[in-house]
């Protein structure tokens, strides 16, 4: 009978060992399953911070170029003003390039010269510059079309020869080239050899 309470007693003890056994392994379970959550979040987390940092720098870089677009919006907002006033800004040029025939029309032609330099200084401060080629200079086809060719004797070509139409810059947009009449080298003495040849 004593014997029998002895083993019990072990039996007892045993399983409580056993449950302190079974506890620390739960207990180590349970953390190895936090340890696995807590790692997954943080890969979770550091997706989240790169999605975030990339919205962030397209947004930056979206106002950025939203700002871009307002200030040339800005800068460019006469264009289409400046091509409805060439009309009147060609008949300037072309009234005041003529000589006067009379003493009123040249009276005439002072009021015109001033209302002319004022509007043109208007537009200057808003950017809108004239391109104003001058006769012999070289043709420069980045701010000049050639309306026309004229033959010359002279080899050094490719200068203008009249300036038919002033041209315009809206800041560095291009808002009408200068029309001009341009020279072309014309070798007149091979010209005289094939006549003579055609001739005999």
């Amino acid at each position: 009978m004593k014997e029998d309470k002895v083993n019990a007693n072990s039996n007892l003890k045993e399983d409580e060992h056993l449950s302190k056994r079974d506890k620390k392994e739960q207990i180590s379970k349970v953390l190895a399953l936090k340890d696995e959550e807590i790692a997954n979040l943080k890969k979770e987390l550091e997706k989240y911070k790169n999605q975030y940092y990339e919205a962030y720098a397209d947004m930056q870089n979206l106002r950025k170029s939203i700002e871009k677009d307002h200030r040339e919006a800005i800068k460019y907002r006469l264009e289409g003003f400046v091509n409805e006033l060439l009309t009147v800004l060609d008949a300037f040029h072309v009234a005041l390039s003529n000589e006067a025939p009379s003493e009123e029309t040249k009276n005439y032609l002072v009021g015109f010269r001033y209302i002319y330099s004022n509007l043109i200084s208007v537009l200057n401060n808003e950017g809108i510059n004239e391109i104003t080629p001058k006769v012999g200079d070289k043709f420069d086809s980045n701010v000049m079309h050639a309306i026309e060719t004229i033959e010359t004797d002279n080899p050094d070509d490719d200068r203008v020869e009249k300036v038919l139409a002033k041209g315009y810059k809206l800041h560095d947009h291009l808002v009408r080239p200068a029309m001009v009449s341009v020279s072309k080298y014309v070798d007149k003495s091979n010209q005289e050899t094939n006549q003579d040849n055609k001739e005999e």
